[in-house]
């Protein structure tokens, strides 16, 4: 099973180890895009920081991140575990998953970047500002770059198993998945379901979502499930206790399923 996740907007302040190395990320057929990336946006934040704040979507009081960016090709890492701490990853809990999950987690997961294009949880990484909304000089559109590159790689890492494609709708333009491995994806919407006067309404809120698909993977990865097929992906989920809700979608594209939530 490949689970494919958001990066978080929040990351941790600084890296601890060693500097980046492109050659030692996983999925090594998308470096000579992470160089392209990674020198545009460097070369971008250390000579011009006005039109960095304005691709980088940042405000002026968010300079910080560009000093930072413009360090990246020089800066420590850590595992992506620890870069990204965002409300999904706090739920998710990757510091006190048992010692088979954690291992499951690092085979099975991979994380959407701007910068990166996908990384696997133990690929070291120094914290970045880069979201996929940028647009770099020589790279254009983030979104529109790694479309052109990211299928071979996802695809390869996928094999002939399901994919649980968590991503945000970002995130999730960067890469659609064909043919038969369609059929064999599982898209997730999350719903909070609430009654006020007698009256049911179903909303998407972001919080409830992010940490709802944090704990649905956390979830699992320590029950140990190995689904054959999207189909066994769902059940695996309804035996965990989510309450799932398949939509109708048309033939070639991914399952859909809302999980149905009444409380964080």
């Amino acid at each position: 099973m490949l689970i494919l996740l958001p990066p978080s907007e929040g990351k941790a302040d600084a890296g601890t180890g060693r500097r980046l190395d492109l050659a030692r990320l996983s999925l090594p057929e998308l470096n000579p895009a992470r160089d392209e990336v990674l020198a545009a946006l460097v070369g971008l934040c250390a000579t011009d920081g006005t039109a960095a704040l304005a691709a980088l979507g940042l405000s002026p009081g968010q300079r910080g991140e560009l000093a930072r960016n413009a360090r990246l090709d020089r800066a420590a890492t850590a595992p992506a575990a620890q870069v990204y701490t965002g409300v999904l990853y706090e739920a998710l809990g990757l510091a006190t998953l048992p010692a088979p999950a954690l291992r499951a987690a690092r085979r099975s997961v991979l994380v959407s970047s701007g910068l990166w294009g996908a990384v696997r949880l133990a690929d070291r990484i120094p914290p970045y500002r880069c979201p996929i909304g940028a647009k770099l000089p020589g790279v254009g559109a983030l979104s529109a770059y790694w479309r052109r590159v990211l299928a071979p790689a996802v695809e390869s890492a996928a094999g002939d198993g399901p994919v649980l494609d968590l991503r945000s709708g970002a995130y999730a333009a960067t890469w659609t998945p064909r043919g038969a491995l369609a059929g064999r994806t599982v898209t997730v919407r999350v719903l909070h379901e609430r009654e006020a006067d007698g009256r049911v309404t179903r909303t998407v809120v972001s919080h409830f979502n992010k940490a709802t698909k944090g704990r649905l993977v956390r979830d699992l990865l320590v029950a140990g499930a190995r689904p054959r097929g999207a189909a066994g992906l769902v059940a695996a989920l309804r035996d965990l206790g989510y309450q799932v809700e398949e939509q109708p979608v048309a033939a070639g594209r991914p399952r859909q399923v809302d999980v149905v939530v009444t409380e964080l």
